[in-house]
């Protein structure tokens, strides 16, 4: 049994996890001082987010140099530090691997110009950027493609010397001890090489985000992608895990695992993220990624992350403690995302970066307790705090309950009148109203926990979910 099928993953943002200097911005430093928290939480690994040398145009997203750590993060022995001190607390330590575009400041693209995807002329094609505008920035007599910002350049995976740069990139960080790499944006790593147009969206609508209305056909999620997979999966080995970031149809998502082992552990799965909050709605979805899932893969889940409003805002905060049950109870490895544990909400921030609402401080106290300076965000309300949260024992005691059947398979037993429920193994079954009205409960057995953390009753209260053992 391999250590991520029992675990959980927590991921750090760490401009927003804990400042140890006083400048206002998360640091390595910082993160090791919270080590503490996460053991007690129960998690199992930590994901940092980018923390390589970058101008911060996307946050760390847009890097200048893959084998070394952002000044205003801290330094390589800071990381080795944090690395040593993780398992010392018996954390796991993975870092994001970002293999699709660099910043248009690293060395690479003034010394190694054709490692990118250059064309003669203007823009070839009506490829739109993933955060809007063609996704072409001209310079001079030619133009270079860009998936996401025009200062992020996409590198040519199509070139031998990409693909070993980017490898050796994976045993540097693997040399220096990490326990494996979420990788980002694994679908656009390949582009149609004859720059076809992609086609319309016929159900684009007047409103939605302007890269919605074409439909990615030539420019994400190539068949040839899943030869790069299976590469990266024997450069990172057996013995470090490989999550893979893909939003992508279920049936297409799950072709990332591979074959025979020569895919990604985990591509991770969004569907929670824009599925309806309704017990029939979820209930299909897990039913239909279950049924898709090949033989001996393992699934994923994931509730919030650095690109998606908080949990909390997007259910409300009642529904939040359900949200907990829901992802700590399925088949499947979760990723909590910080903050989420403690219920934080989205705060409005007006800055550059559309996501930054959910990015915001982690909130250690009742004063904010992240950085002895101005905090580069703000904080939220703050009387949602670790030291005061009501949420935050019910993850933990979740955690813990769940180690008791995370091997175990899932079988549904209900999805109807606003009510999921459904088995682990023969022991264990979980009931969730994802309503704001009492319902009955729809399976019998003793009561294991309730999202209230107290005794509960016959039926299930408003906004309650409850583990049983039968």
């Amino acid at each position: 049994m391999t250590w991520w099928r029992s675990g959980s993953i927590y991921e750090v943002y760490p401009r927003s996890f804990q400042d140890s200097d006083g400048d206002g911005i998360g640091d390595l430093r910082g993160i090791a001082r919270r080590l503490p928290y996460l053991r007690d939480l129960g998690v199992d690994a930590v994901w940092l987010t980018p923390i390589y040398p970058s101008p911060q145009r996307d946050f760390g997203y847009d890097i200048t140099d893959h084998c070394d750590v952002d000044p205003q993060y801290g330094t390589l022995a800071d990381l080795d530090a944090l690395i040593e001190a993780a398992h010392g607390n018996g954390l796991k330590l993975i870092l994001d691997y970002v293999p699709n575009h660099t910043s248009d400041l690293h060395p690479w693209f003034t010394e190694h110009p054709d490692w990118y995807l250059w064309h003669e002329g203007g823009p070839p094609n009506n490829w739109i950027a993933v955060f809007g505008g063609p996704a072409w920035e001209q310079v001079g007599d030619r133009s270079y493609y860009h998936a996401y910002l025009p200062e992020q350049p996409d590198l040519d995976w199509r070139n031998p010397a990409v693909r070993e740069a980017m490898y050796a990139v994976l045993r540097f960080w693997s040399a220096r001890g990490v326990d494996g790499f979420r990788v980002d944006a694994m679908r656009q790593l390949l582009k149609d090489p004859r720059l076809r147009d992609n086609p319309p969206n016929p159900d684009y609508e007047p409103g939605m985000p302007e890269y919605d209305s074409l439909i990615p056909l030539h420019t994400t999620d190539l068949d040839e992608v899943q030869d790069i997979v299976a590469e990266m999966r024997a450069v990172i080995g057996d013995d470090r895990l490989m999550i893979a970031e893909v939003y992508a149809e279920i049936e297409r998502l799950v072709r990332y695992y591979g074959v025979d082992g020569r895919g990604a552990h985990l591509p991770f799965n969004f569907h929670l993220l824009s599925t309806s909050w309704e017990a029939e709605a979820i209930g299909a979805l897990v039913e239909r990624y279950e049924a898709a899932l090949p033989e001996g893969a393992w699934p994923n889940w994931v509730l919030g992350n650095h690109d998606r409003p908080r949990i909390a805002s997007r259910v409300g905060p009642a529904q939040a403690r359900v949200a907990a049950m829901l992802l700590l109870t399925l088949r499947g490895t979760p990723t909590l995302y910080y903050g989420d544990e403690i219920g934080m909400t989205d705060v409005p921030v007006q800055r550059y970066d559309f996501r930054d609402g959910a990015r915001t401080p982690m909130q250690w106290d009742a004063r904010g307790g992240f950085t002895s300076g101005e905090p580069w965000l703000p904080y939220g309300d703050l009387e949602i705090n670790a030291e005061d949260s009501s949420l935050l024992p019910l993850y933990k005691r979740l955690l813990r309950l769940r180690r008791e059947f995370s091997e175990e398979g899932y079988r549904p037993m209900h999805a109807a009148d606003g009510v999921l429920a459904y088995a682990r193994g023969d022991r264990i079954a979980v009931a969730l109203n994802l309503t704001g009205e009492p319902r009955p409960l729809p399976v019998e057995g003793e009561l294991a926990l309730s999202t209230h953390l107290d005794g509960g009753g016959r039926g299930l209260r408003a906004d309650e979910g409850v583990v049983l053992r039968i």
